[in-house]
């Protein structure tokens, strides 16, 4: 690291004079002088050569580049340092000391018996007014009473604390506060000394084991090793083993290789080793989960699943007591009545084993056909058939109107009369031409001249019927003849309007594609309006074809 020495401007103005005329500028560094400096430079860094010293006379490390160890011009200094790398003294901020800090409380060295000028009119104390007050609103204030001042806060200090002290989580603590916690324990054990005392004076003969009642648990461990632990005094550390060595180990309980399978792993034998005796001290670690509340909590869970199959809303974890209630009321009513188990009875398929599905099969065990697909009932009556109908009302539709498919009847609660219904309203709608084939009619024996009478009545009332329909298809027909020339006769009119704005929009353009470009106004070529169908059929009738060879003669 070379150490140039640099002055400021205001150092060469002010020793001007002492100076000569030769010496009114700095000299620059000859080649000799900046090899010199390089290899002084090498040297410190190699350890040959000293350090440079600053002016506090520390060493400075000779591995700091030159853009951190030289000082800028207007720094003002003699040799080399390293001060203007380091925090100024003029812009550190002077922080606040540990040792202060907020008071708290109240200012018990002061106070007073009469209201003072300027005080709150509430309370009395003079370091706040009755809108910043604190205490509860008095009925009559201490400024008209003269009674229950209170005393006046600490005039808080303006702490500029650092980063560190903001959040120091001590700071401002008094560790004279923590005497009085020790000083109570120290009576606690006094009044227990005095205790035993008595006990001692009123029974000398009593055990030297109460003693010890008291100690702490870390005095027992260190005098006691209790078995299945293992106790390091030193560290005050207390491990439990998995088992008591006293014990037997699970798979020691029966050395039979078909019995009971012990997991060494998690080091646990779930079943019982000793199936067969009566009673054992060690039945397997399921034996835990089939004693106590564990069998309650599984029968309640099962009547939960079975109460939500059935409707109800009801859960074990989010509702306990409604689900304990309602399995009580269920073992109550259970006992009251008897013949349960014709109650749960299996499903009607499984107990006759019959579907309606129907399913043929071939000799060999085949199906003839595939299964007809199974249609969803839903939540009404279906296939009645009343009446005498055999077909569901709504199963025969014509002309906007429902009715039953065996005897085309449009009446609901009418009574079937079979194909001759059927033949009937053919009758009456088909119309009566050599083109069509006649409808069959069921012929009846009429000996009477009444029933020949009511033949010829309904043949008259068949024909009116049919000339009027006639009637309203013509006039149908007509309407319908206006309303599409009508329809023809706006789009030609549309198309003829769309022809003569294709020629002026083509009379635009040219006029547009003559003029300069300079003069054509802004976006005068661009259409945003989308086009409609007849100005895209003007535009296609319109457009120049240049592939066909007959345009050159079209005007």
């Amino acid at each position: 690291m070379t150490a140039t020495t640099k002055a400021s401007v205001s150092q060469i103005l002010r020793h001007k004079d002492d100076l000569g005329e030769d010496d009114d500028e700095p000299k620059k560094k000859s080649r000799e002088d900046w090899r010199k400096a390089k290899e002084l430079e090498e040297a410190r860094k190699a350890g040959t050569a000293p350090a440079a010293v600053d002016e506090t006379g520390k060493d400075i490390n000779p591995h700091i580049p030159q853009y951190i160890s030289s000082a800028p011009w207007y720094y003002g200094t003699s040799g080399p340092t390293l001060k203007h790398q380091r925090p100024q003294a003029d812009r550190e901020g002077s922080f606040t000391k540990l040792d202060t800090y907020y008071n708290k409380g109240v200012d018990v060295s002061k106070f007073s018996t009469k209201f003072r000028k300027g005080a709150c009119e509430n309370c009395g104390a003079m370091t706040h007014n009755k809108k910043d007050c604190l205490e509860r609103p008095r009925k009559i204030g201490a400024k008209f009473t003269n009674a229950g001042i209170a005393l006046d806060e600490f005039n808080q200090p303006n702490l500029n604390l650092s980063y560190d002290g903001k959040r120091d989580r001590w700071n401002g603590y008094d560790p004279s506060e923590h005497k009085a916690i020790i000083e109570e324990y120290q009576k606690v054990e006094e009044a227990k000394r005095e205790m035993r005392a008595q006990k001692l004076e009123e029974d000398p003969t009593a055990a030297e084991d109460e003693d010890n009642d008291g100690e702490d648990e870390d005095k027992y461990v260190d005098e006691v090793d209790m078995p299945g632990t293992k106790v390091d005094s030193k560290q005050r550390i207390t491990v439990r083993n998995l088992r008591i060595r006293e014990d037997t180990a699970k798979y020691l309980r029966n050395l039979d290789l078909n019995s009971a399978y012990y997991d060494p792993k998690t080091r646990s034998m779930r079943d019982n080793p000793h199936p067969e005796a009566a009673e054992s001290d060690y039945a397997g670690e399921n034996f835990v989960r089939l004693t106590g509340d564990t069998v309650s909590h599984a029968a309640a869970q099962v009547f939960a699943w079975e109460a939500q199959a059935a409707g109800l809303d009801v859960h074990l974890l989010a509702e306990p007591t409604k689900l304990q209630m309602l399995q009580n009321d269920y073992h109550h009513k259970k006992e009251r009545f008897e013949g349960q188990e014709h109650l749960k009875a299996p499903p009607r398929e499984l107990l006759l084993a019959q579907t309606e599905i129907f399913t043929q099969y071939n000799r060999d065990g085949t199906l003839v056909t595939a299964s007809e697909k199974q249609w969803l009932k839903s939540q009404y009556e279906e296939d009645v058939l009343i009446n005498n109908h055999t077909s569901v009302w709504g199963s025969y539709w014509k002309d906007g109107q429902w009715g039953y498919k065996c005897c085309y009847s449009f009446i609901k609660m009418s009574y079937c009369v079979g194909e001759a219904g059927k033949s009937v309203v053919l009758d009456l709608q088909e119309p009566n031409t050599s083109d069509k084939k006649a409808a069959p009619k069921i012929e009846k024996s009429s000996s009477s001249s009444s029933d020949s009478s009511s033949e010829s009545e309904d043949e008259k009332k068949s024909k009116t019927e049919k000339t009027s329909k006639k009637k309203k298809n013509k006039k149908k027909a007509k309407k319908k003849k206006k309303k599409t020339l009508e329809k023809e006769k706006k789009t030609e009119d549309k198309l003829k309007k769309a022809l003569e704005m294709e020629d002026r929009n083509q009379r635009h353009a040219d006029y547009l594609l003559s003029k300069d470009e300079r003069k054509r106004p802004y976006n005068s070529m661009i259409e945003v309006k989308e086009p409609t169908q007849e100005e895209m059929e003007a535009y296609m009738m319109k457009r120049r074809r240049d592939e066909d060879p007959m345009s050159q003669f079209m005007s």
